[in-house]
């Protein structure tokens, strides 16, 4: 049956190859005008929902630029460089056929002598796009970035989920969710043949870049687009939406439940403490928890109890989605800057406590319902505790609760349905209420924000590739939830193959890696481990030429092995040093890998 519908797949994608035009241009300036775009440009019917209007083309060569960032943030690339790369801007705008819409796409054409038959899309980050086209002009690829009819170049989607209180806007949303950069994507690569005069046979190769809600928005072009795309790189996704963004607030429900306020001083002193003691477990001792797994099976946070603590004065800065590193993203990034707050933070002077402790251990052990039913997966042990910062009040000279707006607005805006960024209070909440709430989003978005599509046979078939990466301390989006999906696709497209055949066929298009010690799209300041850089490049030789990796090179930028190059595992397989510190062997753990091994039994449906 399978091998009847890839068949399939694969004629309609050889059937769908490039307009046969039988010459190609050679100059920037003789392609790059409004009459040559405006003659291109695919006509109306020609692709089904989109009809281009001639008239508001536009279109200009730009001689003297840079490559704007690969992907958004932290993609685990080379990023932007200062090489200039001359290109042909153009928008285009279109409208769906009946509605009464408008949808403005930039894109980045390089110069006819540097394209290399590739279509790049970047992803964005928090609630927003990729606002910039440039991002594939290193690659030789056009690149785009839609406005999503929401003019999301200059807003994100949280400021226009709602219409009003209790009434979504469900045009946004389906194109935030997948619609947007699925129809920029297709259009893109009729104009791109159309624009270089390819002849008939040419491919144009496809590639996706993202990290965070940019991970997401790359599975959800998996999912939804599949046969459009030849390589996509997925950095920890924000996927599950109704989960991870409730999640957000389970922090704060664990501080209120138990009524204790940790101080932020003390809840730091626990994770440093925790790396510190599991950092050798992995077989080398180098400020870095590559085996969490081996951490939740040997260590005992209680042992921490006791341990002395200080932190001097400071003004506290929150950037949100756990952008722990580095400089602070964008407003764009953090969707509308809600996540991010600052705040004075006296001189912090104690040893932690018992009920330090207590708080730590519920955030770690994750979200259960009032019978005990576990609801989602948490962070790993060593992470921060970015969710569970708590605020001091001058006047009362304590430390209160303070709800992330991460989680709170999602819980205002997408499930109460109210324009307002933040909860107020966690008044008459309990464990079961986010568990509600989850429920609620899970059946409201479904099928267009949760992205946990686990058949990806129309991608697989149609010859794509999938490289997935995931900070292994990661206190944004928790590292389990990038192995809770993979897990998923390995039982739902190989559910009739053994183990070890499944993992075979899985592996040869899919891949996962854990990136020890690293945090939310970008390497820890607590953990100076590697984080992979040249994503791109790997994906490019995988896909053109064939060359399927097995391991992902990735850099150590900071502490005493800076410049290392470490070859990351490949999920299932977990780092094990050897003696002499000079590499470590990939092994398989059946103990650990049931670490990293849930079930949610507090819902009725499966969780993919």
């Amino acid at each position: 049956m399978r091998q009847h519908r890839c068949a399939a797949i694969a004629a309609l994608v050889a059937s769908a190859s490039s307009a046969s035009i039988s010459r190609r241009a050679t100059s920037l300036a003789e392609v790059c005008t409004v009459s040559n775009l405006q003659a291109v440009l695919p006509s109306n019917g020609t692709i089904s929902g989109i009809n281009t209007i001639p008239l508001l083309v536009t279109a200009n060569a730009v001689y003297n630029s840079s490559s704007g960032s690969a992907g958004g943030v932290g993609m685990g690339s080379s990023g932007g460089t200062s090489t200039n790369y001359p290109y042909c801007n153009v928008t285009v705008t279109y409208t769906h056929p009946g509605k009464d819409d408008i949808v403005v796409i930039k894109y980045a054409f390089p110069q006819p002598s540097d394209f290399k038959n590739r279509f790049y899309v970047a992803g964005g980050g928090g609630y927003s796009l990729s606002s910039t086209a440039t991002g594939g002009l290193q690659y030789g690829a056009v690149g785009g970035a839609t406005s999503a009819g929401y003019d999301a170049f200059d807003n994100s989607y949280d400021d226009v989920v709602l219409t009003g209180n209790g009434s979504i806007n469900w045009d946004a949303t389906y194109m935030f969710g997948y619609q947007a950069l699925g129809e920029m994507t297709v259009l893109g690569k009729a104009l791109t043949s159309s624009f270089y005069a390819l002849v008939s046979s040419a491919k144009v190769y496809t590639y996706y870049e993202g990290c965070s809600d940019g991970g997401r928005e790359g599975m959800s072009q998996v999912q939804r687009w599949g046969e459009e795309y030849d390589g996509v790189i997925a950095g920890a996704p924000a996927f599950r939406y109704a989960q991870q963004q409730v999640n957000h607030v389970f922090s704060s429900m664990v501080e209120q439940t138990l009524d204790y306020y940790p101080p932020p001083c003390a809840l730091a002193k626990i994770v440093n403490a925790t790396i510190a003691a599991c950092d050798p477990l992995d077989g080398r001792t180098d400020g870095v928890v590559s085996r969490t797994d081996l951490c939740m099976l040997n260590f005992n946070l209680s042992s921490i109890i006791g341990e002395s603590y200080y932190c001097a004065a400071q003004e506290s800065t929150s950037l949100g989605f756990g952008f722990s590193n580095g400089g602070p993203p964008t407003k764009r990034q953090v969707g509308g800057a809600q996540g991010s707050t600052s705040s004075y933070q006296p001189a912090q002077n104690g040893t932690v406590t018992t009920e330090d402790v207590t708080v730590a251990q519920a955030i770690y052990d994750g979200l259960h319902n009032s019978e005990g039913q576990r609801a989602y997966l948490s962070w790993q042990i060593a992470s921060e505790f970015s969710d569970a910062g708590t605020t001091w009040n001058n006047a009362t000279k304590s430390w209160e609760l303070s709800i992330p707006s991460t989680g709170g607005e999602f819980v205002t805006k997408f499930v109460q349905l109210v324009n307002a960024t933040n909860l107020s209070n966690l008044n008459n909440v309990a464990y079961d209420t986010l568990v509600e709430w989850m429920d609620i989003a899970y059946n409201r978005y479904l099928d267009s924000l949760q992205t946990t599509i686990p058949d990806l046979t129309t991608f697989q078939c149609s010859g794509g590739k999938l490289l997935h990466y995931h900070g292994e301390s990661d206190p944004s989006v928790p590292a389990a939830s990038s192995v809770h999906y993979w897990q998923s696709v390995q039982s739902i497209m190989y559910s009739n193959m053994s183990s070890n055949a499944s993992l075979e066929a899985l592996q040869n298009w899919y891949q996962l890696y854990l990136v020890p010690g690293a945090a939310h799209c970008g390497a820890n300041s607590l953990q100076p481990g590697p984080y992979p850089q040249d994503n791109m490049n790997n994906m490019i030789d995988w896909v053109e030429n064939g060359v399927k990796p097995s391991r992902l090179n990735a850099t150590v930028s900071s502490g005493a092995n800076a410049g290392e190059t470490q070859m990351l595992c490949q999920w299932p397989t977990r780092p094990l040093w050897q003696t002499n510190n000079t590499d470590f062997d990939c092994v398989t753990d059946e103990a650990s890998i049931d670490t990293w091994t849930y079930t949610f039994p507090a819902f009725k449906v499966p969780i993919y």
